[in-house]
């Protein structure tokens, strides 16, 4: 792809797998990853990965509910790689039980990773990128924000909210040359997804019965949505902003 070589790309959820698939892709097409993760040993072993391939990545532990530790980060992201040209929201964490037996605490925590999180990371990297009238935005959504999911409301009603919000933001800095749109994974084969399925009373059957509605007859894989977030985060993709894009082997289809 097209402009990725030489950009200093920060990549939040680094140490997953959506995320450290993510990372490896973006650091094969020569960019230099700055690997964001609350497991600093998750983001570890993804930067030995890159490294070991002969790509430039840095290894960070933050906390992206708190917005002193990204703007900590972003110091060393700077100082150690440049300013950041492309800015990946991929952490997210889910808890899968019908609405009515969550509670408050979940909700709060629910609200402040998948939704809080990233309006932080937006408000830290954006005036740089205003600044300097260029950058990327790839929000990693779900989904679950587009047609719903059971046992996963508050989960839902958050990548949602980060659907609107990516659109606003896109039109917001347009005239600014920064280009905001959406990546919204299907079933993926993930620890999150792990999570799900082993809440199930019958966690093979939940992923058989997956299999089964998604035409192209298997799960989603992390490498699968790495494309798309790169391409997203590429040159190839300089003239599409505000738009969100399903990448779930034709699970949901939308014109």
């Amino acid at each position: 792809m097209q402009g990725l070589k030489g950009k200093t790309i920060i990549v939040t959820g680094g140490g997953g797998g959506i995320g450290g698939s993510t990372c490896q892709r973006l650091a094969q097409e020569g960019a230099k990853v700055a690997v964001l993760d609350r497991d600093l040993s998750a983001a570890q072993k993804t930067v030995a990965q890159i490294t070991e391939a002969g790509g430039t990545a840095l290894a960070l532990a933050c906390d992206i509910t708190q917005r002193s530790e990204i703007d900590a980060a972003l110091v060393q992201i700077e100082a150690q790689l440049g300013p950041v040209d492309v800015l990946v929201n991929n952490a997210g964490w889910d808890v899968f039980k019908p609405f009515t037996q969550t509670n408050e605490q979940e909700w709060e925590r629910l609200i402040a990773i998948n939704l809080t999180g990233a309006l932080h990371m937006h408000h830290a990297v954006l005036p740089r990128m205003v600044s300097r009238r260029a950058g990327r935005i790839v929000n990693i959504a779900s989904d679950a924000a587009r047609v719903g999911s059971s046992g996963e409301a508050v989960y839902a009603a958050c990548k949602g909210g980060l659907v609107s919000f990516s659109k606003t933001i896109a039109r917001e800095h347009a005239r600014h040359g920064i280009c905001v749109n959406v990546v919204c994974p299907g079933p993926t084969e993930t620890a999150l997804f792990a999570g799900f399925a082993d809440a199930a009373p019958n966690p093979e059957k939940l992923r058989e019965a997956f299999v089964r509605a998604i035409p192209l007859g298997r799960m989603g894989q992390p490498q699968d949505l790495a494309g798309a977030i790169a391409f997203f985060a590429s040159d190839d993709a300089g003239f599409i902003t505000g738009q969100v894009l399903s990448v779930s082997g034709g699970l949901t289809m939308h014109g």
